[in-house]
């Protein structure tokens, strides 16, 4: 599978280009806030079936698929191979359709928040790298 960047030294870089504009139908930054890169991601069950989710786009069907056990929005965005703000974007699409749920990690959730020392030394370490 290749990435949608790798054609960016090619002839036809601007048209590699358009693809993630096209998908977010112009949408640059996500409706919501809540989405980080940890948060989870669950597919809802819904009755309306194969019909309704033949009307989204692939791109909203893949991430249905993927959540249908709980994952993070970087996994998420890692097995589409499209950036995490584009990511962001069709979850938000699908949260707001009730075609899924998003919440913190539980590990967030247990201790009342994240642990910003650990969030500290986590970004301190990909400074030295």
């Amino acid at each position: 599978m290749s990435h949608w960047t790798d054609r960016l030294e090619s002839d036809d870089a601007e048209d590699s280009l358009v693809r993630p504009y096209t998908i977010t139908r112009g949408r640059t930054a996500p409706q919501r806030d809540d989405l980080t890169l940890i948060t989870v991601v669950t597919a809802v069950e819904s009755g309306d079936g194969r019909a309704a989710a033949r009307r989204l786009e692939p791109e909203h069907r893949a991430i249905l698929e993927q959540c249908r056990e709980p994952v993070a929005v970087a996994e998420i965005a890692a097995e589409l191979d499209l950036p995490v703000s584009v990511t962001k974007i069709l979850i938000g699409d699908l949260a707001s359709l009730g075609k899924v749920t998003i919440r913190p990690p539980l590990a967030a959730e247990r201790s009342g928040g994240l642990n910003m020392d650990i969030l500290q030394a986590v970004r301190d370490g990909l400074q030295r790298l």
